[in-house]
C-alpha cells in the first residue's frame, strides 16, 4: 500500500505518549527507470522504419515529426511525475494531530486539531472519489489520501479509527 505507519520511538514510560506518523504517497505504475526504458524503446521503434529512408531527402521531412513525438511523450510523462509529487504526513500524539500535505510544485497545506475531537469519516458517495476519506475537527474537514484506491482508503479509515480510539 502506498502509505506507511511509523511507530513511536521506544519510551520507558508505558503510556503511549510518543508520536505516531503516517506517510501517504501516490502509487507510481511507471518508475523512473521504466520511464527511461519507455522513451528509449519508443525512439528505437520509431527509428526502425526510418532506416529505409536513410540517406534520402525524405528523412529530413520526417525527422522533425519524429523529434516532436518523442519530445511530446517526454514532456507529458515529466508533467505527470511533477503532478504526482504529493506527500501527506500525519503526526498523531496524545495532545495533537497534525496533517501536512506537500503538493506538486512546492505547495504546502497544514492542518492541526486535538485528537480527542477529531472524527474520521468515510463518504461512500458524494465525494470527488468513491469512499472519500476525511478528517473533521477544529471547525474544518480535510481530505486524506484522495489519491489512494477505494480499498486502500477503507483500510486506512479502519486503521486510523483504531489508532484514534487507542489514543483516547
Amino acid at each position: 500500500m502506498p502509505y506507511e505507519w511509523f511507530p513511536p520511538a521506544p519510551d520507558p514510560d508505558p503510556a503511549p505518549t510518543g508520536a505516531t506518523r503516517l506517510h501517504l504517497w501516490p502509487y507510481r505504475s511507471l518508475p523512473r527507470r521504466g520511464f527511461v526504458l519507455f522513451i528509449g524503446a519508443t525512439c528505437a521503434l520509431i527509428a526502425l522504419p526510418m532506416l529505409s529512408v536513410l540517406g534520402s531527402p525524405v528523412l529530413w521531412g520526417i525527422l522533425p515529426f519524429f523529434a516532436f513525438a518523442i519530445w511530446g511523450m517526454w514532456a507529458a510523462l515529466s508533467r505527470s511525475y511533477r503532478d504526482g509529487e504529493i506527500l501527506e504526513d500525519l503526526t498523531l500524539t496524545r495532545d495533537s494531530l497534525s496533517l501536512t500535505r506537500h503538493g506538486p510544485r512546492g505547495r504546502r497545506q497544514d492542518w492541526q486539531a486535538n485528537p480527542f475531537w477529531v472524527s474520521v469519516h468515510l463518504h461512500p458517495t458524494g465525494g470527488p472519489v468513491p469512499n472519500y476519506l476525511t478528517l473533521r475537527g477544529s471547525g474544518r474537514e480535510v481530505e486524506l489520501g484522495a489519491f489512494l484506491s477505494e480499498a486502500e482508503r477503507i483500510a486506512l479509515c479502519d486503521e486510523l479509527q483504531a489508532r484514534l480510539a487507542r489514543l483516547r
